[in-house]
């Protein structure tokens, strides 16, 4: 895994992988990018921590606004869950909730950078159809599913299926691509600079962030630190102290198909019934433009470790998704399983992303705990934080709502 970067004197250097994919052949509506800032002379120093793709997003923003950015990441970017996800992005999923001017924002910027830089091609950004379904292991196949019509390639004991979104409404990339290919166009455009280290501590003076403290002692000046730290957030003190993120172990594999061709863009969630022991589980499948299929599910809290490498999946876990996908489909058997593998999502306990200047600490900055919606909603975070760091406040979207502040009692007069 993560095996396309190099580590030079501390330093990572880019090499992209590429993929040729089919343009869309429909219209879709571009949203209005993030604007530039105008020069600054000096530039802002800002430091960012972590590699994911909160990370990455924050990063490619700021610089985008003249900001001088170090991203610091202890193993690889994208090693964890921004490169293990499922990737799917909606537009209208979370209305009506804390994260529909988030989400709908982040939707849209993900067609505005999938125009900016060639996402058909270099990650895998394709709109696509999406349904629900109830799959009985005991069942025989159905020759109609009763609902929503079937592609061929689902041709297990599927019923009442039912569509959940269209082109115009849901979306996917390929998250590890999609990740690498924004850094590296913030490394080469933007000149941001990648550090391989542990971050050991931030340093604050008199209530203002001043540096950053890497593992071995080498010392990063900031004008601005942001901690997108993903489940590793609980590893820090500073953030610890104010909130709790925990982490959501979240399962996965994925498939290789002997007819990749045979496989249509829709995108599956499955009310899945297993003929023993039968509680009823929610994995869902992805076909991906590369040819793979992605299947994930169970999902538990479980201890976060410190090394990212050393997550790895429950043998039982991995086995019912084999299952599940071979049950689905005749063409997802378990000789074509390609990768079986394990992330954790950063959870709070209300549920909502922390996004904000932490509050005491003026030019220290989170982001941090957006569960499954990471990767849909890396772009406005990114954005949002960027305007927030560079020009004071977020025009993308009201950041007020994902304030670290919300987890300190107001001080009685």
């Amino acid at each position: 895994m993560c095996n396309n970067m190099s580590v030079v004197v501390g330093v990572w250097q880019y090499q992209s992988p590429f993929i040729l994919i089919p343009r869309n052949k429909f219209r879709i509506t571009t949203a209005k990018l993030i604007q530039p800032s105008p020069p600054m002379n000096p530039p802002k120093r800002v430091v960012v921590c972590g590699g994911g793709v909160i990370g990455v997003c924050t990063a490619y923003f700021l610089a985008k606004k003249g900001a001088a950015v170090t991203l610091i990441e202890k193993s690889e970017v994208a090693c964890a869950a921004s490169g293990k996800a499922g990737s799917f992005l909606a537009l209208d999923w979370c209305d009506g909730g804390p994260l529909e001017q988030l989400a709908r924002a982040s939707f849209n910027l993900h067609r505005s950078l999938s125009d900016e830089l060639d996402g058909s091609q270099s990650y895998g950004y394709r709109p696509l159809n999406t349904l629900s379904l109830t799959v009985t292991e005991s069942q025989a196949p159905a020759a109609t599913s009763g609902g929503a019509s079937l592609p061929s390639w689902i041709d297990g004991p599927a019923r009442g299926s039912k569509t959940n979104g269209t082109v115009e409404t849901t979306a996917q990339v390929h998250p590890r691509l999609f990740t690498r290919t924004l850094i590296e166009r913030a490394v080469e455009r933007h000149g941001v600079e990648v550090v391989i280290g542990k971050l050991e501590r931030v340093v604050v003076d008199e209530g203002r962030v001043g540096s950053v403290v890497l593992e071995g002692g080498r010392v990063v000046e900031a004008d601005a630190v942001v901690l997108a730290l993903g489940p590793w957030s609980s590893k820090l003190g500073l953030l610890s102290s104010l909130f709790r993120v925990y982490g959501l172990k979240a399962h996965s594999i994925v498939l290789e198909p002997r007819e990749p061709n045979a496989i249509t863009p829709h995108a599956l969630f499955l009310s899945y019934h297993p003929s023993i022991r039968g509680k009823t589980l929610d994995p869902e499948i992805y076909p991906r433009p590369t040819g793979e299929v992605y299947v994930c599910g169970m999902s538990s809290e479980e201890e976060v470790p410190d090394d990212p490498d050393e997550i790895r999946g429950k043998p039982e876990s991995i086995e019912m998704l084999k299952r599940v996908a071979k049950t689905v489909s005749s063409h997802l058997g378990e000789e074509t399983v390609k990768a079986e593998q394990a992330c954790f999502l950063p959870c709070t306990d209300d549920g909502v992303p922390v996004i904000g200047e932490v509050p005491g600490i003026k030019g220290c900055y989170v982001a941090t705990g957006h569960n499954c919606w990471g990767i849909l909603n890396g772009p406005a975070t990114g954005g949002a934080m960027a305007e927030l760091i560079i020009d004071g406040n977020s025009s993308i979207v009201d950041l007020k709502r994902f304030s670290p502040a919300r987890f300190v009692a107001p001080t009685k007069t």
